[in-house]
């Protein structure tokens, strides 16, 4: 159900979501824009666009020049979430990730997108650091590797898949150190984000957690 938020009737709200793979900040961000009435903007799908794109051409994602042509030429049909499943999209994305002409090329696509409307939830791994630094309602979304392996290979199992737990642990810390490597943007906490760790949380509780205090942020920035 919809919420009426402290902003109603001013410019569009953004809500930050950051977060490492397997944090359940994704979930999170579908259950706060559809309670607020907001739009939602992933923007790993857009670095799994591209890594798809080059993974179909048998590309490898590596190849920055091939990545940033690809992320130029992005188009809204390749942003299907149900065509961008899979470990190897997921981490080809984490590669293109740290690409800065990447980076740069899909900058102003992500706060196009963002901006529409009265505003949207957005999760990445830079967005109140990067993509939306002014906004007030920041959020990094966090859980110990092993509860994020846990959740991504019972993921895995759910679709079908044989995963190996330990493969999957390791895919996430080597995720995790491109992701907070990288020259450009890496991933970090926003000084005035606040931090969720939801180790010991189920989906219910993190929403619970989460939503209590995007109400007080709303109010404060009112």
């Amino acid at each position: 159900m919809e919420q009426e938020t402290p902003f109603d009737g001013g410019g569009p709200v953004i809500v930050a979501i950051d977060g490492p793979a397997g944090s359940g900040k994704s979930t999170l961000a579908r259950r706060l824009a559809a309670h607020f009435g907001l739009g939602l903007l992933d923007t790993g799908l857009l670095y799994r666009a591209v890594a798809k794109k080059l993974l179909d051409a048998g590309i490898d994602p590596a190849d920055e020049d091939a990545a940033t042509a690809a992320a130029e030429r992005l188009a809204p049909a390749d942003l299907d979430p149900a065509c961008l499943r899979g470990e190897a999209t997921g981490n080809g994305a984490s590669v293109v990730a740290a690409m800065p002409a990447v980076r740069t090329a899909l900058l102003p696509v992500q706060r196009r997108l963002g901006a529409e409307g009265r505003g949207s939830v957005v999760v990445g791994r830079d967005i109140g650091t990067a993509i939306f630094p002014d906004t007030p309602c920041k959020f990094f979304i966090t859980a110990s590797i092993e509860a994020r392996a846990r959740r991504r290979h019972k993921e895995l199992l759910n679709r079908g898949e044989t995963p190996i737990y330990a493969r999957v642990l390791d895919e996430l810390k080597a995720r995790d150190r491109r992701d907070e490597a990288r020259s450009v943007a890496p991933m970090r906490v926003a000084e005035d984000a606040v931090v969720v760790d939801t180790s010991e949380l189920d989906i219910d509780q993190a929403f619970g957690t989460i939503r209590s205090l995007m109400d007080e942020r709303l109010r404060m920035s009112a």
